[in-house]
């Protein structure tokens, strides 16, 4: 197991599997597993060193940003398919009527979060202003 604030330091900027692995104190298996995870939904990045097969892993200033903004794309995604859903099974049927409240549900959840990114970076441009 990690020793407590492992994940913290390693967070701050970049590393190797091997260099990760060793200060986390797990295998290097173990840190491909999960930067593969990260990676997919877009919280660390993958790099090569310059004339290198080494791969370096790298944890952007932005993440907690990119990661909700690449999520409401899943978002949209899912909408669509629920309207899909909603057409081909018909909006008066049980299973429509079950899929137009989820609809209603992530057209919801996506207003939210595209209001609340937006005063993120309202605040960001205040804050980077001073």
């Amino acid at each position: 197991m990690a020793p407590p604030g492992s994940f913290g330091r390693w967070a701050n900027g970049e590393r190797s599997r091997t260099s990760g692995g060793e200060q986390l104190k797990i295998s290097p298996a173990a840190v491909s597993g999960a930067v593969r995870y990260l990676a997919q939904v877009h919280m660390v990045s993958r790099e090569r060193e310059p004339g290198s097969r080494r791969e370096r892993y790298r944890v952007h200033s932005d993440q907690w940003y990119e990661a909700l903004t690449n999520r409401e794309a899943i978002i949209k995604r899912w909408e669509d398919a629920l309207r899909e859903g909603v057409a081909g099974l018909g909006a008066d049927t049980p299973a429509g009527r079950r899929l137009a409240e989820t609809l209603d549900f992530f057209e919801s959840i996506e207003r939210d979060v595209a209001e609340m990114m937006e005063r993120w970076r309202a605040y960001r441009e205040q804050r980077d202003a001073r």
